[in-house]
Parts: C-alpha cells; sequence; structure tokens
C-alpha cells in the first residue's frame, strides 16, 4: 500500500462505465455492435448544438467564460431565477462533488438510497464521513419514511434521484414535499434529475424549482448529457440559494466548463423540436421493452428514465450471464450487478433500429 495515502479514498470503489464500442470490436473480433449502456441520447446532440461547436472552434485558443455568463442567463431566464442562483460544472457529477466539499466536515454524515447513483457515494467517502444507504422498496422507489428516520442533527446532504438512476422510478411533488416536512432543518435535500425531461407528462410531476423559490433547502441538479444528447462535452447544471452558489464558486477549479460545451448548452437548451423528438424515441423504446419482456415472462421495472431494468430471474440467469452473452452477440448493456440490482440488466433506451437489433440478439441468447 503507498505510504500516506487516505484510509478513506482506498476504500472506494472506482466508477465502472459501459463498455466502449472500439474495446468490444477488439476483444471480440466483431465489425458491428449495439451499446445500449450507458444512457447516451441516440438521437445525438441537436443540430443547433452542433453548429454552435463548430463556431466556437475558432476561438480555442482563447479560456472560456469562467463565469459561464451567458450560459447562466439562459438557464436562469429558462426556469425564472437569478444568475446567482445558477451554478454551472463539469456535468453534474462536478456539482455532486462540489456539495460534498462545501458541506462535509468529520462527524457528518449523508443518507441516500440503495442502491444509487455511486457519485453520491464518492461525496461522503471522499470527505470521510457517515454513508447511511437506505434501501429501495419492493417497487424499487426510495423509501422516504426511512430514508427521513435516518437522519439526524449531523445529516449533512440527503441525495435523492428522481427520476432515479439505477432504477428509473419516479417519486411525485406532494411525496418530495411531505418528506421536506420530515426531514431536519440542518439538512439540504439535493434533487438529481439528470433524467428530468423523460418524466414530461406524469401526473403529479415534481416541481422542484417551485420547491427552491419557495424557500424550501433544496439544490436542484441538472445536465446536459442525456436528453440534450451533450455526454461527451461534459455540461451541468445546478440551481439553489445564493449562498449555496457562491460558496461552489469559492471551491470549483477555475475554467471548469469548457468553451464548446457552454456553446452547444445554450443552442440545445433552446432546441425544443430536438428535445420532444428524443422525448418520443424513448417513450417507443421504454414501451417496446416493456411488451416484449412480457411476452417472454419477464418483469420490468416501471421507468421514466432512458433506461429500463429488466428481472432476468425467471431464466436462472443472472444479470452478469446475460450480460456476457449479450456481448458476444455484439449487444452492449450494462449487468445490474455492479448496479446493485444482481437479477438484473439495464438496458439504454437506442434508436428503433438497435432495439430490434436487442431483441434479436436477446432471443438468441436466452432461448
Amino acid at each position: 500500500m503507498a505510504s500516506g495515502l487516505r484510509p478513506n479514498v482506498l476504500k472506494m470503489t472506482p466508477y465502472t462505465p459501459g463498455k466502449p464500442i472500439d474495446e468490444v470490436k477488439r476483444e471480440l473480433g466483431l465489425t458491428e455492435v449495439v451499446k445500449l449502456a450507458s444512457n447516451e441520447n441516440p438521437l445525438g446532440p441537436s443540430p443547433k448544438a452542433v453548429e454552435a461547436v463548430r463556431a466556437a472552434a475558432a476561438q480555442m485558443h482563447l479560456y472560456p467564460d469562467a463565469s459561464g455568463y451567458e450560459l447562466k442567463v439562459a438557464i436562469a431566464e429558462k426556469f425564472g431565477v437569478t444568475t446567482d442562483q445558477v451554478m454551472i460544472g463539469n456535468g453534474s457529477d462536478e456539482l455532486i462533488h462540489l456539495l460534498g466539499l462545501i458541506y462535509l466536515e468529520p462527524g457528518d454524515n449523508v443518507v441516500i438510497g440503495a442502491p444509487s447513483f455511486v457519485r453520491y457515494d464518492a461525496a461522503a467517502h471522499l470527505s470521510d464521513v457517515e454513508l447511511r444507504a437506505i434501501p429501495l422498496d419492493q417497487e424499487w422507489k426510495h423509501d422516504l419514511a426511512a430514508m427521513a428516520g435516518a437522519c439526524d442533527e449531523k445529516t449533512k446532504l440527503i441525495f435523492l434521484a428522481n427520476p432515479h438512476n439505477p432504477t428509473g422510478t419516479v417519486l411525485t411533488h406532494s411525496e418530495i414535499t411531505k418528506f421536506l416536512d420530515q426531514i431536519p432543518a440542518n439538512a439540504v435535500l439535493v434533487l438529481d434529475e439528470a433524467y428530468y425531461e423523460y418524466s414530461e407528462g406524469l401526473a403529479d410531476r415534481l416541481d422542484s424549482v417551485s420547491l427552491l423559490k419557495s424557500g424550501r433547502k433544496v439544490v436542484v441538479l441538472r445536465t446536459f448529457s442525456k436528453a440534450f444528447g451533450l455526454a461527451g462535452i461534459r455540461v451541468g447544471y445546478g440551481l439553489a440559494s445564493v449562498e449555496i452558489v457562491d460558496a461552489t464558486n469559492r471551491a470549483r477549479e477555475p475554467f471548469n466548463v469548457n468553451s464548446l460545451a457552454q456553446a452547444a448548452a445554450i443552442a440545445a437548451l433552446n432546441d425544443s423540436q430536438h428535445l420532444a423528438n428524443s422525448f418520443q424515441v424513448n417513450t417507443q423504446g421504454l414501451n417496446r421493452v416493456a411488451e416484449f419482456m412480457s411476452a417472454r415472462g419477464y418483469g420490468v421495472v416501471p421507468s421514466r428514465a432512458n433506461f429500463i431494468c429488466v428481472d432476468v430471474s425467471p431464466s436462472g440467469k443472472t444479470g452478469q450471464d446475460v450480460f456476457d452473452l449479450l456481448l458476444r452477440e455484439g449487444v452492449i448493456i450494462r449487468s445490474g450487478g455492479p448496479l446493485g440490482m444482481p437479477s438484473h440488466i439495464r438496458v439504454s433506451i437506442g434508436t428503433p433500429a438497435e432495439m430490434d437489433e436487442f431483441f434479436a440478439a436477446f432471443d438468441r441468447v436466452m432461448g
């Protein structure tokens, strides 16, 4: 063991991304591979974002606007907040990290659902504070009563993904409002809404921005990586109180969001047609997977994200077994094992043609 390294860091498990297409081609000698593993937008980025990047590329020799002024203005105008309530990051992952830095100190604790997004764990582990991971309920939703019961006077942050990652389940506005009434005043509720755009049309849909405006102690995190299709250039944003935004600005790296990302995000934010197309393709894909699996005796976790989890246990196989079998067919999904769901696979929604490939491969390997 390397001398001097912090023990809490060595206990951490590195993030495991979906396998890259080129790596699978090399390893298995395949020429065609379909990747349905990383919750990427199969339609790609907004054409307006692509054009904005082209225009901005000529200025790559200059440092980006360190304050992200124009992007913050665009976000503030869209949600009716002030620019000093907007923070931007190298993906919303960075903002999760920054919240850990500005809030957590020895003796504190963090409350999350389990399983959940691994960067919540990292925020706690890096600060060497207690992580209280509360199992999801039988419907793969956050057990809000148990999470509230796990909080005390040393709870600084509560991370709650909605729609949830990795299950895709959702909580309503009424449920979240009730939860806020149950948690201690010292706790900040971080509402991670990376998949928010895919929950359009949901009854009693969470309106997290209204909670912030009403003075609730919440931080709203969103990203351009999913529905907006900008995963490759890493840009996310958060809405919070002026005090919290000021603190993250003090802790963040300078120039943390590059100029191409800022330009693309501004353009994508205003491309309502691309967003509508992305939502439509995703909804159709979710419905197709649910119908396909139901016809074969496999249950799915109802999802309002751009992925869906399938319980493959009726086959006698684990999620890892099915992952391995599909990989040899040139279809990359995610095994539920590393996600805390060993009897499941998680499938990102692709184009109709990509889903056809998945269905055919699934039938081949599952008999």
